[in-house]
Order: C-alpha cells, then structure tokens, then sequence
C-alpha cells in the first residue's frame, strides 16, 4: 500500500469555532486513509509584502516549505462580500511570490465554500478558482461543493449531523483523491 497523501486544507475563517474549521476537522475525522487532511495555519502570517521576497520572515519561509511538502491543497471558505476572505487572499499570495517561485505550482486542489445563508458562499467558490487558475493549481470540477444553511449542521461534538450531507462529503473525499491521483505531477 503506497503511503497517503498528504493535503493541506487551508480553511479561509480565523474564527476558532467557524463553521469552515468545523469543516474541515469533520473531514480530517472521515478521510480515508489514503489522504492525511491537515490544517494549514494562515491567520499568523504578515500582509503580502515585496519588500519580503529577497529575506521573508521565518513564519513565510515555514508556510511555504509546508505548502511544497504537500501533495494537494483543500480549501474551505465561507464568503465574505461575495469573494474570498482577504486572510486566504493572503496566503495565496504569500505562498506565490516571489514571481516563478509559486509554492502552489501544480499542486491538485479543491474547494468547499461553506455558509450559514442558502446559497453556500457560490460567489467565493468561484472567486477562489479564479485565483487557483493563475496559480497553476488544477481544481476538481465535480462534484461542486457550496454548502449552505451550515449554521446547524454539526452536531455536538463538531461531526456532520446532517446524514446526506455526511455523504456528499464522503463522495466529495473519495472524487478529490481520484483527482489527486490524476493530477499530482510525476516526480522525478
């Protein structure tokens, strides 16, 4: 059996009880063990600044040496004025610079916007994939993932309460790793 693979989820609230962090703590619980799910802390991390990019801060040189020893890259965000929280949008750019040296480069992801209003942060989704385009990182088309009225949907103990929603992100789970496995890049 070949070792798993290991994701890094990067989840786009700094708030320690979001519905984002319940998300992806639900999904490291249920992965299977072929994928080893770990959050990537971005909330420490310093304004993107050029002046950085000849000697960044220890804490940037950590966040990109973590994001290169990951096989693929999870997001799970809510939305915030129908885009990306500006944490995340740093992070991306953090991870991106300096030009040519994109620690994202070629790295399979996917998203899941999670939101308490209906419509599952649909505007952040694609937001981030614009980004996730530029960056060279192959995002899962299918199966979509825009989780609304999230605000009652873990149960006490932060597991996914709702059963078909449980489902949808097994499925979810199982249809990434088939991605990773057909856009990881061949090493060489």
């Amino acid at each position: 059996m070949s070792s798993p693979k290991n994701v890094a989820v990067l989840v786009g609230s700094l708030r320690k009880e979001s519905l984002n962090r319940k998300m992806a703590n639900a999904l490291i619980a249920m992965a299977p063990p072929s994928l080893k799910l770990g959050i990537m802390e971005i909330g420490q991390l310093p304004l993107f600044n050029q002046d950085f990019e000849a000697d960044p801060p220890q804490v940037i040189r950590d966040f990109k040496q973590q994001l290169e020893a990951a096989d693929a890259v999870l997001f799970i965000t809510p939305e915030y004025n129908r885009s990306i929280p500006g944490a995340l949008k740093n992070a991306i750019d953090v991870g991106s610079r300096p030009y040519g040296k994109s620690s994202w480069n070629g790295k399979p992801g996917a998203v899941i916007s999670l939101s308490p209003g209906a419509i599952g942060g649909f505007g952040a989704n694609h937001h981030l994939r614009q980004c996730l385009v530029f960056l060279n990182v192959p995002a899962m088309q299918q199966p979509e993932a825009y989780i609304g009225k999230a605000a009652n949907l873990f149960d006490e103990k932060g597991a996914i309460a709702n059963e078909s929603t449980r489902e949808f992100m097994q499925k979810f789970l199982q249809a990434f790793e088939q991605w990773i496995d057909r856009n990881l890049p061949q090493k060489q």
